[in-house]
């Protein structure tokens, strides 16, 4: 028999899922904004970070590497972006975003305003603790030294 959650822990999934819902509703809504779909949105952010394999890009968005030929293909006849041979394997293809398609992710990212106002609504040092718990949470080891600065002394608000 499985253990149950306490209430808290459930409570706590809970909103997590409800963040988690509004983000992708928002997102969905500013790539429509931008006249992508939701995928190519997020295909087009991910490039933006650093170019990548087709096989990689399927990897990190949790789906088939077919699908994301088809999406970088759209993506491509719009020049947001564009393929070249990687350097290390000249057997494997890069997708990277061209100069709009950086423009067109950058305008993506800052457009999205689900989160901006909650997160306003707490302090400075409330959104470290936040990202710091997100990152432990999700395994992600701190950011350099700066997490520790950034971390106030004595008891930690909550």
């Amino acid at each position: 028999m499985t253990p149950r959650a306490d209430p808290l822990t459930c409570e706590v999934v809970d909103l997590i899922g409800t963040v988690v819902a509004r983000y992708h509703e928002e997102y969905e809504h500013a790539a429509a904004e931008h006249s992508l779909t939701g995928a190519q949105a997020r295909v087009l952010r991910l490039l933006a970070v650093e170019p990548l394999p087709m096989r990689r890009i399927a990897q990190r968005l949790k789906c088939e590497p077919s699908n994301i030929t088809g999406i970088v293909d759209r993506l491509e006849s719009r020049g947001l972006v564009e393929r070249h041979p990687d350097a290390a394997d000249r057997r494997v293809k890069l997708a990277a975003p061209t100069t709009e398609g950086a423009h067109t992710a950058e305008r993506l990212r800052t457009s999205l305003d689900f989160a901006r106002e909650p997160l306003g609504r707490l302090t400075a040092v409330e959104r470290t603790l936040l990202k710091e718990l997100l990152q432990r949470m999700l395994g992600v080891a701190p950011e350099g030294d700066d997490a520790e600065a950034d971390r106030p002394e004595g008891p930690t608000p909550i």
